[in-house]
């Protein structure tokens, strides 16, 4: 039996009677896209999962062809000279609802589909204790090809998983990672074939809903306790460069070449 917690909206929630809740990104028309009204949702669902007590793991999941694309890039373009001011919102929230993932109790898994990318996209895979990919999935940061900067924790998230050199390499030349290499740099924790995304993540989920959830919960912590601290401290970092960037020329041009779909012409200022 499942129960409808958040029915409806930009993020949906729904808990099965096995402890398993499912947290859907809902904005399949924008690929899944961040705004701030979306960023809200999210971060309300996470607080949902944070006080509901029969959860005992969190799929997190994409409505439509993609996992997250990001920041809505459309949105992003249309704020002109009020940029900045949007995306300090913006950012505000998307550190509280990556600090509110990273503070579960309980394990997340993300199973990813199609692109997960910018600081939303990849900061959430970042943020997740498991991800299972679906063979065709595609990772990217794309943060500096839009004049902007890494937010959601990446700078400090993905380090930890791959490594300086390689996350130098992700965020500052940009390449898309398909899922095997996400998988040999230490990304994500598994590739499934195209068609059983869902029965894999079902089937890895499943073993969490057996385990005592207070030795999760606890281990879960101390993992992240190594970190945490450094994550928090580089949020606000973070937040403050993405804002600053996107009042640039180059952020602006980088964000009408993607929707012009053309090749940027940046210019330093």
């Amino acid at each position: 039996m499942t129960e409808h917690l958040i029915p409806e909206g930009p993020v949906l929630l729904d808990l099965e009677s096995d402890g398993v809740a499912r947290l859907r990104l809902n904005r399949p028309d924008a690929s899944n896209g961040m705004d701030v009204p979306f960023l809200q949702a999210l971060h309300a669902a996470v607080l949902r999962c944070h006080g509901e007590p029969r959860v005992k793991v969190v799929v997190l999941t994409g409505e439509g062809k993609h996992f997250c694309a990001g920041g809505d890039v459309r949105t992003f373009a249309s704020k002109g000279e009020g940029l900045p001011d949007y995306l300090r919102e913006a950012t505000a929230w998307l550190q509280i609802a990556t600090s509110a993932l990273i503070q579960l109790q309980v394990p997340v898994i993300a199973s990813v589909h199609g692109f997960a990318a910018g600081g939303g996209g990849l900061g959430l895979v970042c943020a997740a204790d498991f991800v299972i990919a679906e063979e065709t999935a595609k990772f990217m940061s794309g943060a500096v090809r839009v004049g902007m900067a890494p937010d959601g924790g990446v700078s400090v998230t993905l380090t930890q998983l791959v490594g300086l050199r390689k996350a130098a390499e992700i965020l500052l030349t940009n390449p898309t990672l398909d899922a095997q290499s996400a998988l040999e740099i230490g990304l994500i924790t598994s590739v499934v074939p195209a068609g059983e995304l869902k029965k894999r993540t079902d089937e890895y989920a499943a073993q969490f809903t057996e385990l005592a959830p207070l030795a999760v919960g606890a281990t879960k912590r101390l993992l992240w306790g190594g970190v945490g601290a450094t994550v928090a401290d580089r949020l606000a970092e973070e937040a403050r460069t993405v804002s600053e960037l996107s009042g640039t020329a180059d952020s602006r041009e980088g964000l009408a070449a993607v929707l012009e779909r053309r090749s940027p012409k940046f210019v330093g200022r």
